[in-house]
């Protein structure tokens, strides 16, 4: 039986790919991957053999075509993972869920602003209110939800999961840009930099010697 193929961006700056190869590198589910890097000829000329989004990361598994990075986290989930993915316990499953849900729709102007750049190291570049707002709203996320449920591990929950996998680019973007954070939300970043699979991808990450331009300039306050 064929393993299933993971269509991914580059390792230094794609944010959503990371998250389903990180949950899937976690678990040790065998995959296969293919990287397009982005905002290439290369990219455009291939990816829409793979995703009818035009966007990656995409998933094939057989027959079966996925293009969004929780659908496959969920997929995941249900086909490899037997729910490991998310608290077993309800209360706790269905926050993460939201926070996930949360991670999955919001947080433009933090995207926007503070795009995923494995391989920065702080400077003087700075965000304006929209960003330290989201900011202020990921931090309360992370240690609300380690008081109520991280008893049982180092993860916002306990053991790492989905709603980890979510918020993983979170902690490169906070590492790389130079984000204050202190606490337990500062212990839970840590963790998360810490995890193998993390490591691995940044690693592979550095070695990259694609750029994209519009992320590399953002070195200076605004």
């Amino acid at each position: 039986m064929s393993r299933p193929i993971l269509i991914i961006g580059n390792k230094n700056y794609s944010s959503w790919s990371l998250r389903p190869w990180l949950l899937l590198r976690h678990f040790g589910v065998e995959f296969d991957e293919i990287r397009l890097p982005l905002d290439t000829p290369e990219f455009f000329a291939e990816v829409k053999r793979y995703s009818p989004t035009g966007k990656v990361p995409a998933l094939w598994d057989g027959d079966l075509h996925l293009w969004d990075s929780l659908a496959i986290c969920e997929y995941a989930n249900e086909h490899w993972l037997d729910g490991a993915g998310w608290p077993r316990e309800r209360t706790a499953r269905a926050l993460a869920r939201v926070a996930a849900a949360e991670m999955h729709a919001g947080f433009a102007a933090l995207r926007t602003q503070l795009p995923m750049n494995s391989r920065r190291q702080p400077d003087a570049y700075h965000w304006d209110e929209a960003a330290q707002r989201d900011i202020d709203r990921v931090l309360a996320l992370w240690s609300e939800l380690r008081a109520r449920f991280g008893q049982g591990g180092d993860f916002l929950c306990g053991g790492f999961g989905i709603v980890d996998a979510m918020f993983a680019p979170v902690a490169i973007r906070f590492d790389g840009y130079g984000v204050p954070v202190d606490g337990a939300a500062n212990d839970y970043m840590q963790a998360l930099l810490a995890l193998p699979a993390m490591r691995e991808w940044r690693e592979a990450g550095a070695l990259e010697t694609e750029s994209v331009p519009g992320t590399e300039a953002l070195r200076k306050a605004p």
